[in-house]
């Protein structure tokens, strides 16, 4: 199913802060309703990121009432600015941005025209997108065995991409297989996108999930109940995978405990022109540690470090799972721009 879809100048998505107890529908129709939704996380998950900014920039195009073609890419300029603003981990959303602006910037044409490429790049990002998840899902299903039980943390499914999902579409795949496979969702504090959406995606396709809190990973992984750990990535570098904070905790304890640490995600999330030390991490408001939905659980005043992502060394990395296929450590000594090529 569909998680973004462009509809005569609005966006249409599922609201994520919603589930899994109601499922709202967005309707997006300016690039201040998208960069309120991007930053809210009302649209997250990084693919699905690339996809939303390359439609909020259309937004802005549809809209454009320029004269000129000088005009209409400087709007287009600002729309893309104001988006790339609201996340600056997720490399997706930058993609995403300058793929549909650079494609506006070859266009040598007519206002119109030039609405008329935009819209059809960014249409274009979303369905590369769904193509390249079915991908990865069948280069993913082949690590998994009959009788598997695989470990994930957050949410790399269909509600984090355009459709199919990266990490969950890896086990969506396997599924699909025949494979009697099970999966271990933490919870993934402190958004809980683990119980909130992971657990809704698997339990609503009929895929067993069991849910563990965070600390329950090690736990779970020395009674050996799990045989591997699949991820996705918001950003991957040469040195380094960033996901959602906790990442580089599970995959310390998978490393510990010999069980294949395993990442998904299309080419368009590498960044192969940084190192980790070069990649700034978001820092989220406290109110989302110190509650719990509307319920306060901590002190007034506490301090609190709420970084969303972390970095996890490509050490503890068995493999990444792309659209092209499985790169393994081997390959990770050629991590570079060029590698892509």
């Amino acid at each position: 199913m569909r998680m973004i879809k462009w509809q005569n100048g609005t966006v249409i998505t599922p609201d994520q802060t919603k589930l899994p107890l109601q499922e709202v529908t967005l309707e997006i129709k300016t690039v201040d309703q998208m960069a309120e939704a991007i930053k809210t996380l009302r649209v997250r998950g990084a693919p699905l990121l690339g996809a939303a900014a390359g439609f909020g920039v259309a937004i802005a195009a549809y809209q454009s009432k320029a004269k000129t073609a000088a005009q209409f890419l400087a709007e287009i300029e600002v729309a893309g600015t104001l988006i790339k603003r609201q996340r600056p981990t997720a490399v997706n959303l930058f993609w995403g941005v300058d793929r549909v602006l650079n494609k506006a910037k070859a266009v040598k044409g007519t206002v119109e025209q030039l609405k008329t490429a935009v819209i059809q790049e960014a249409q274009a990002i979303a369905d590369e997108d769904a193509a390249q998840n079915r991908a990865i899902g069948k280069h993913g299903a082949e690590l998994i065995k009959d009788g598997d039980t695989v470990l994930t943390h957050c949410n790399a499914g269909e509600l984090a991409t355009v459709e199919y999902g990266t990490a969950l579409g890896v086990i969506r795949a396997a599924w699909e297989q025949g494979k009697k496979i099970k999966v271990i969702a933490d919870e993934t504090r402190p958004l809980l996108q683990g119980a909130r959406l992971t657990a809704y995606e698997l339990k609503r396709d009929g895929i067993p999930v069991t849910l563990i809190t965070d600390n329950m990973a090690a736990h779970v992984m020395s009674k050996g109940m799990v045989n591997l750990v699949v991820v996705g990535a918001d950003r991957i570098v040469q040195d380094a995978v960033f996901n959602k904070i906790g990442t580089y905790g599970v995959a310390v304890l998978a490393h510990e405990h010999n069980i294949p640490f395993y990442v998904a995600a299309p080419k368009s999330t590498f960044d192969l022109t940084r190192k980790a030390s070069e990649v700034e991490i978001e820092q989220r408001k406290p109110e989302e540690v110190t509650h719990v939905g509307c319920q306060q659980t901590a002190p007034d005043g506490v301090a609190v470090y709420n970084p969303a992502f972390d970095a996890t060394p490509l050490k503890y990395v068995a493999g990444i799972i792309t659209e092209s296929g499985v790169y393994t450590k081997k390959h990770f000594s050629k991590f570079n721009p060029k590698f892509l090529l």
